[in-house]
């Protein structure tokens, strides 16, 4: 299936595997590039060594294109697009705006640039400084995010920009990737729906309790960070909320000094990452510290599988995933349903065209109108 991402990437389907701190790593990005798809490794839970040493393992698992996520805000970033630009990393993606001298030194060297937004005007602007293409996650999508549903949002963006663009933020099945095309995408992101498969290093007993949940156990929250954030709705999630503020620092500085020795940071950079994530936001400084120390929150169910203890990022589809297919099984079940959906629609269009005179369809248009393959 060819469309405009899949001849800007070199992938065969136009999917992707979003870049998801402590999930995306070696193993799910090189499944995942190997099934076709766009596997994009998450480096911000990683250090610039370990950022290299990782991108290494998968050049060793797998021969097709991948990308790596940076966090455009980080201290570190220009450091990091050097490590991609030394290992000779096809795509860069990035979890915000990056800035347009990033971009510059990237598209240099040849590097294909896909910024991830959550709104129009961010779009136009990545777009306007040279961004290849541009990820657009509506409301529905894990993590952090915003308030549009992705059906608003999406045409919005398609109809701002003259660059490819991948839908995100409630994805899981071909049926969505055909309508995500229909919208005018080049292709879909997904990031629970990988998570949740075999190739996924995530803890068993994790992925069970998000096959576990129905749409209702998926929440906004702003009590982990001051910024929305979906997730699972647990215990811990609970009790941030009931938290006052002097409770909340106290949870976030022995959070904060775990995450430090984990990171390697000291407190001054912790505090710098904190405020970067503030956006303007006024938030508490339990909550500032909370910004900068959030990896530990997802580490802890990520990798320690300690769900008391940490925060599981979801998007709303995690009610509707029931089982944990190979990255393979996966991608071909979505291509093949894609598939098969077009095929319905166009024997519907052809049916509705035959009802017409002279090749009209019932409303008086040419018959098979919509019913071309595009391929974006």
């Amino acid at each position: 299936m060819e469309t405009a991402l899949t001849r800007l990437t070199g992938v065969r389907h136009p999917v992707v595997q979003t870049g998801m701190g402590w999930v995306a790593g070696p193993r799910l990005v090189s499944a995942a590039a190997n099934a076709g798809a766009l596997g994009i490794l998450g480096s911000a839970t990683m250090t610039p060594a370990q950022l290299r040493s990782a991108i290494r393992e998968v050049r060793s698992r797998t021969g097709a294109p991948f990308g790596v996520n940076l966090r455009a805000d980080a201290g570190d970033a220009a450091e990091r697009v050097e490590i991609l630009l030394a290992e000779g990393v096809r795509v860069a993606s990035f979890a915000l705006a990056p800035s347009r001298e990033l971009i510059d030194r990237l598209k240099e060297a040849g590097v294909v640039v896909i910024p991830s937004v959550g709104a129009r005007r961010h779009a136009e602007k990545v777009a306007a400084w040279g961004a290849d293409a541009v990820i657009v996650q509506g409301g529905e999508g894990g993590g952090h995010t915003g308030e549009v549903a992705t059906s608003v949002l999406l045409p919005q963006v398609v109809d701002a920009v003259r660059i490819p663009v991948v839908a995100a933020g409630g994805f899981f099945d071909g049926r969505g990737l055909v309508a995500a095309l229909a919208y005018g995408a080049a292709g879909v992101a997904m990031g629970t729906r990988f998570l949740l498969t075999s190739d996924s290093t995530v803890p068993d007993p994790v992925k069970a309790r998000y096959l576990g949940a129905t749409v209702r156990d998926v929440t906004v929250t702003r009590a982990v960070d001051g910024l929305p954030h979906r997730m699972l709705r647990t215990d811990l999630v609970t009790a941030l909320e009931r938290s006052g503020r002097i409770r909340t620092l106290g949870h976030a500085v022995r959070r904060a000094a775990g995450f430090r020795r984990l990171s390697g940071l000291t407190w001054r950079q912790l505090v710098r990452d904190g405020l970067a994530l503030r956006h303007g936001k006024e938030l508490a400084w339990g909550q500032l510290l909370l910004a900068a120390n959030t990896p530990v929150l997802l580490k802890s169910a990520m990798v320690d599988g300690r769900t008391d203890l940490g925060v599981m990022a979801a998007g709303q589809v995690t009610g509707l995933i029931e089982d944990l297919p190979s990255c393979a099984e996966l991608v071909e079940r979505i291509v093949k349903e894609a598939e098969d959906v077009l095929e319905r629609l166009e024997g519907l269009t052809e049916r509705a065209g035959g009802a017409g005179a002279d090749g009209a369809g019932v409303d008086g248009r040419p018959a098979n109108q919509g019913a071309r393959r595009t391929r974006g």
